[in-house]
């Protein structure tokens, strides 16, 4: 019998470069990577206080919430004053990003199985991370540049933010899926793909592929496998491009 993932860890496990989530409403989770010294990059819709540069165009936001999350401004280069902000890439202290919710760690380098049997869509990916350094050096990169783009709730999340810092990775070109596991499984829902089995094409290949499983999986699982198949790191339509390149290879 195959066991569910658990992704829920303890403050004194974080490491600099881990990508966490904590869940919200217990409906949908929110992404970021843990900075260190009990500090947090995210991508937010909205909310928060911005800070921009006097001494450059860079613009860095900041959660307004609580003096802990002003206070990790210390820890960046340039002096700034305060404006508004619509959101976007900001900082904040960690118990800012739970809310109150629980500390989950995103799981990388998921095997097949590893993948299909998490409690839910949105909490690992078969993709390889690489190393801490790399993921802090684009979270920070981001940060001081606001430089994610506009936030869309389907194609350019939380969730899409963490993992392109932990990988780098950028679809080529627009599909309906996308790097985020959540938005992947409401689309295959959508679709209705998760019911779909032993008929068509889709019979023909999920038969040959994943036949040895249909002794232990149940309609609900069987969207597990569409997810699967949509997984940023089993597709082949994406690349890694250097978060410098980043805002030039969205626009190109």
């Amino acid at each position: 019998m195959m066991q569910v993932r658990s992704n829920k860890i303890r403050i004194e496990e974080l490491k600099p470069g881990d990508h966490i989530y904590t869940w919200r409403f217990n409906l949908y989770t929110h992404h970021g990577i843990y900075l260190g010294d009990h500090k947090v990059i995210h991508f937010t819709s909205s909310g928060g206080s911005s800070t921009t540069s006097s001494s450059s165009s860079r613009h860095i936001s900041v959660c307004s919430a609580c003096q802990n999350c002003t206070d990790a401004l210390h820890q960046l280069p340039t002096h700034q004053t305060q404006a508004p902000s619509q959101g976007g890439v900001i900082i904040s202290c960690l118990d800012t990003f739970l809310n109150g919710g629980d500390l989950c760690r995103y799981a990388y380098s998921l095997s097949a199985q590893g993948f299909m049997t998490q409690a839910y869509s949105g909490t690992g990916t078969t993709a390889h991370s690489d190393p801490p350094n790399d993921v802090l050096h684009r979270a920070r990169f981001l940060l001081k540049a606001n430089g994610f783009g506009a936030y869309s709730l389907f194609k350019n999340n939380c969730e899409d933010f963490a993992i392109y810092c932990k990988t780098s990775l950028v679809e080529k070109k627009f599909t309906i899926f996308s790097r985020s596991g959540q938005v992947n499984s409401l689309t295959t829902s959508f679709l209705g793909l998760g019911s779909i089995f032993g008929g068509g094409l889709n019979g023909i290949l999920l038969g040959g592929i994943f036949g040895g499983f249909r002794g232990i999986l149940n309609p609900i699982s069987m969207q597990s496998i569409y997810c699967y198949m949509f997984d940023v790191g089993i597709r082949r339509d994406f690349v890694k491009v250097p978060v410098e390149r980043l805002v030039e290879y969205i626009h190109r």
